[in-house]
């Protein structure tokens, strides 16, 4: 767990926590090099990477997948060691002995610790699933506020509007802190309700839409480089890339069809003798053919 103590670290120094959700090899390498602390492999990749509507469609074996990617980018980058955070995506963890069997898949793959949205997600036995992985020696991120899985159950996104929702939401943080959680993401929260979790808490807390107050920020990708075209209102570009993405294609589809590329650049040549090799062969290949030929044809003559 000793990556993971980034999150204690940075609560205790005061220090806000910086965590990215990606979900392939470039960008995991990128973010590294940039500095990130933390990076999460968030089942937001299924808005983000595989075009579904909502993050109900993505499996495990989805997640699997990218985790692989990610974890396989950080190590290629210059610093190895950041932690990295896989979501239990929606069904994987339907009852507790399923949660940590997935669980351990997920570590078995390189993640440091696995996320886990929301404190109904395995009926009136939740608890058990935290227990059964920390057992596992499994470290548990915990998800509150809006949690896109349950999103059919939310009448509305932001979350802690009323006293009453803002008690729950307290009582829910609690609630996993207990359960042996190292960190919880709070998400799309009234500013006033993270701010008194952050501050109940001893466990670090990293918003996405819940204010500056929290311990670290998350953000995705996709809206953090500016690659979605009409991102959150909680989220920020910080760069405009998918204007340049735009305009390399563009430029590239052009040089095509004005057959300016490739280029003698591109490309690679023979050697002048093996080009000579070359053309020799291939018209000793054609001198045989036609030999062929005409003695088919006085074949086929009849006496």
């Amino acid at each position: 767990m000793s990556s993971l103590r980034i999150f204690a670290r940075k609560k205790q120094s005061q220090i806000p926590l910086a965590m990215i959700a990606l979900s392939d090899a470039p960008a995991a390498q990128i973010a590294c090099d940039a500095g990130i602390d933390a990076i999460l492999v968030g089942d937001s990749l299924g808005n983000t990477a595989l075009g579904f509507d909502s993050t109900i469609p993505v499996t495990l074996d989805m997640m699997a997948h990218h985790l692989g990617a990610v974890v396989r980018g950080v190590k290629s980058s210059s610093r190895p060691a950041v932690p990295i955070v896989a979501d239990m995506p929606f069904g994987s963890y339907a009852t507790p002995e399923i949660g940590v069997q997935n669980a351990v898949r997920l570590i078995q793959l390189g993640a440091h610790a696995v996320k886990i949205e929301g404190t109904q997600g395995a009926g009136n036995d939740f608890g058990r699933v935290f227990e059964l992985c920390q057992r596992a020696g499994i470290p548990v991120m915990g998800h509150i506020g809006f949690t896109p899985q349950s999103e059919l159950q939310f009448e509305n996104v932001v979350q802690g509007k009323t006293a009453r929702d803002a008690a729950q939401l307290l009582q829910q943080a609690l609630t996993l802190q207990r359960a042996g959680c190292f960190a919880l993401v709070l998400e799309a929260m009234t500013i006033q309700v993270a701010r008194q979790i952050t501050s109940q808490l001893s466990i670090s807390t990293v918003g996405i839409g819940a204010g500056k107050d929290c311990n670290g920020q998350v953000l995705v990708w996709h809206d953090l480089v500016g690659i979605t075209a009409k991102p959150f209102k909680m989220a920020r570009a910080f760069a405009s890339t998918r204007e340049i993405w735009t305009s390399a294609i563009q430029s590239y589809c052009a040089e095509i069809e004005a057959a300016q590329f490739p280029t003698a650049q591109n490309g690679w040549e023979m050697s002048e003798e093996e080009s000579q090799n070359w053309a020799q062969n291939l018209a000793k290949k054609n001198e045989f053919e036609n030999s062929a030929e005409e003695i088919e044809k006085l074949d086929e003559q009849p006496f």
